[in-house]
């Protein structure tokens, strides 16, 4: 009982990569299958491009399938126009026109990585004719058939098979981002009264740039499934965009914490402060919770009151005359609290419209939430 209680774990913790794996095999061996049926001279060239095309998301699918094809015709152009045009009687003049056939095509590779398949097409292109002995505009018509049959079929296997959004896996990052700056939110608050050194700063933050990173990845790939009509979810714009914004306000909490607020005036904001820290990390859980589950955000009472409260103690203090004999350093850290709490508040705002638009969206399929875990390693093949 407990080795299946175990083994259901790993499946589930797994989720993403044996759905990806399955993908990839039948991937390779429809399009084996598919090749063999078309009687195509190398079936190796349909297996391999379906193993490439086929990702961890239908977007990122999508984008493999475009790049590879793009690729590919461009080696095929190029590298049959040297191969034909070009003479190579001899091995010295085949040395001479590789080296024509692949300079460009690795200088452009090398300047746009989408286009690293043409110098590899341009030189089978160039070869292949040597070994089979066939025309090099047979070998560049066999190529341009051997992927297009591999790219349609990884991307329609991809599509079909356990498909896994990348609008359900950017909701799933955004939930693990959220969750990371709560731990920081309330850290960082705990902080502001004794200070923080620069090496519990980047410990408190740590993560959450590299979150936002595979996030922008995420949601490029989402913004481009529902550009192409596969979805029809919400753009992940302006939830990433407000994402940023949070993760700036941490940055400014975080300076503000280096140095140690005045005594006094810290013990009247302390308990605004704490409450202010509580309330809204707990609201930044729940949103990452709801995001995850396609639900509507919480609501904001409790964050607008500890807010309310924290301005009520801070104009009694300005009225009393309280910030007057402070130096100059600590009337800075003073209003840079202020600062950064203020447009921490908008940017709640902003999260729970953001968090609403995506629960208001068709609800994601049986098929995506079988395959709708994150990909912790980025999930390439």
């Amino acid at each position: 009982m407990k080795l299946s209680r175990q083994l259901g774990g790993w499946l589930s913790r797994h989720a993403v990569q044996l759905s990806l794996a399955l993908r990839v095999t039948v991937a390779a061996v429809a399009a084996l299958a598919v090749a063999q049926l078309l009687l195509l001279p190398l079936p190796l060239w349909a297996v391999l491009t379906a193993v490439i095309v086929s990702q961890v998301s239908v977007g990122r699918s999508l984008k493999a399938t475009i790049d590879y094809m793009i690729g590919t015709l461009a080696g095929v152009v190029y590298g049959g126009a040297v191969a034909v045009l070009v003479p190579h009687p001899n091995e010295p003049a085949l040395l001479a026109v590789l080296a024509i056939a692949v300079a460009p095509l690795a200088l452009i590779a090398a300047l746009k990585p989408s286009m690293a398949v043409a110098p590899i097409t341009a030189i089978i292109v160039l070869l292949v004719p040597t070994i089979t002995h066939t025309s090099a505009a047979a070998s560049a018509f066999d190529r341009v058939l051997e992927v297009g049959v591999g790219a349609l079929t990884g991307f329609i296997v991809s599509f079909v098979l356990l498909p896994s959004r990348a609008h359900r896996q950017a909701a799933e990052a955004a939930a693990g981002t959220l969750d990371a700056m709560a731990h920081a939110l309330r850290a960082l608050v705990a902080g502001l009264s004794e200070g923080l050194d620069m090496t519990a700063l980047h410990r408190i933050q740590d993560g959450i740039g590299h979150s936002l990173s595979s996030l922008t990845v995420l949601a490029a790939e989402a913004d481009r499934e529902r550009s192409a009509g596969i979805v029809v979810d919400p753009h992940t714009g302006p939830l990433l965009r407000t994402l940023l914004r949070l993760r700036h306000d941490l940055i400014f909490l975080g300076r503000a914490a280096l140095v140690p607020s005045p005594k006094d005036i810290h013990a009247r904001v302390q308990l605004p402060l704490e409450r202010i820290g509580a309330v809204a990390a707990e609201y930044l859980h729940a949103s990452g919770a709801a995001l995850a589950t396609h639900r509507r955000p919480p609501p904001c009472d409790g964050i607008e009151a500890a807010f309310n409260a924290y301005s009520s103690e801070i104009d009694m203090l300005r009225r009393e005359g309280a910030t007057r004999s402070l130096r100059a350093e600590s009337v800075e850290r003073f209003f840079a609290v202020g600062f950064a709490l203020e447009q921490l508040r908008r940017n709640l705002r902003d999260l729970e419209r953001c968090v609403t638009e995506w629960a208001d969206a068709p609800a994601p399929s049986e098929g995506d939430l079988m395959a709708g875990s994150i990909d912790k390693s980025g999930g390439s093949t």
